[in-house]
């Protein structure tokens, strides 16, 4: 894949303390790059390594995506945020779309709205089999609306919100 493109300057980072630091479910380096590197699903299922597909040598994160009657496997970056993904793509902006596991194809949980004027609501990806609230990353069910956020310890790691413009 390409270079890693990461919208900086939508992109916040909300805890310098950890810069520089890892875990086994996230890693922060030079307080601009936040990789998930592990996430589960609403039964306890890796999303990790559904599939083999990679962003700059890291396994994407996968989802089964329902959207207008049509549903396909979505494998987004690991990168927060980084608007590199791959698969089910053919989805117009704008559209409401169930997030499943595609492993039990459970939905996911859903968190709360997104706020800031987008009408999407929260679905979580949790950040460790624990299926903690405290730990999870936060993402939108509207296509192309890129509000997410990445909550670890309870902390707001980092936050992205910006919109998609259509590709022609």
């Amino acid at each position: 894949m390409s270079k890693t493109s990461i919208d900086h300057e939508n992109l916040k980072i909300d805890a310098p303390h950890r810069v520089g630091t890892s875990n086994e479910h996230l890693r922060v380096d030079d307080g601009v790059v936040v990789v998930v590197t592990q996430a589960w699903g609403p039964d306890k299922e890796s999303l990790v390594g559904v599939s083999d597909v990679t962003f700059d040598g890291y396994s994407a994160v996968t989802l089964l995506v329902q959207a207008d009657g049509r549903e396909g496997l979505v494998h987004l970056s690991p990168f927060h945020g980084d608007r590199r993904k791959a698969g089910f793509l053919d989805i117009p902006v704008g559209t409401r779309c169930t997030l499943l596991c595609p492993v039990s194809r459970k939905p996911l949980d859903r968190v709360g709205p997104v706020g800031g004027g987008s009408p999407g609501d929260y679905y979580a990806i949790y950040l460790t089999p624990r299926l903690s609230e405290g730990e999870m990353v936060c993402i939108s069910d509207i296509w192309g609306d890129y509000h997410s956020r990445i909550v670890d310890n309870f902390e707001l790691i980092s936050s992205w919100a910006a919109q998609e413009t259509p590709e022609t």
